[in-house]
């Protein structure tokens, strides 16, 4: 069977090659790199029964920032913008997950552990490079990012959506998550 185009997932080097073409400033792609390793380190410790395509978590890693650089300069939203790229480019599941790692869409607790769910929970546990809690990644986007009382009770509601989702990823897991990103660490 021959995958459709539409349906294609870049390699890691691919990925590293559009990250570079859509210049993609350094502090962004070291982001990036390291939400793929948390993103990574998920799906390598989920417990027997539960598969996620780790080769889709990693590309929707590396690339849930690609327009984010443009965005600085024109203002549009990223993860729409990042996602059309990536459709046009043929990465039509890479553009599904890059599309909702600020906002999940309709995040199911009880559904089996999806792809999305992990790169949106990953990115928010790196703040610029570093690992860090929930709780820190807020402070942070509330600082930077809240302009207005609607923006920071929309980054508090999605905070409320990111605990959610660390509950079902600790629960589909088969070591502990903060044992997983220590290891990140070593």
């Amino acid at each position: 069977m021959t995958e459709n185009i539409t349906d294609k997932i870049p390699t890691r080097d691919e990925c590293e090659e559009l990250m570079a073409e859509y210049a993609m400033l350094p502090h962004i792609a070291e982001h990036s790199r390291q939400v793929m390793r948390v993103s990574a380190a998920i799906a390598d410790h989920l417990k027997d029964g539960v598969s996620v395509n780790r080769d889709l978590v990693i590309a929707a890693a590396l690339l849930h920032d690609i327009t984010k650089t443009r965005s600085l300069t024109t203002k549009e939203r990223h993860a729409a913008s990042g996602a059309a790229l990536l459709r046009e480019l043929g990465f039509r599941r890479v553009a599904v997950i890059v599309e909702q790692h600020v906002i999940l869409q309709n995040l199911n607790l009880e559904g089996r552990l999806e792809e999305a769910e992990i790169v949106f929970y990953a990115d928010k546990r790196v703040m610029h490079d570093t690992i860090v809690t929930l709780d820190e990644r807020v402070d942070d986007l509330i600082k930077r990012y809240a302009a207005s009382e609607d923006i920071h009770n929309l980054i508090l509601k999605n905070k409320v959506q990111a605990l959610a989702v660390e509950r079902k990823i600790t629960g589909s897991m088969k070591i502990d998550i903060r044992d997983a990103l220590e290891a990140l660490h070593e």
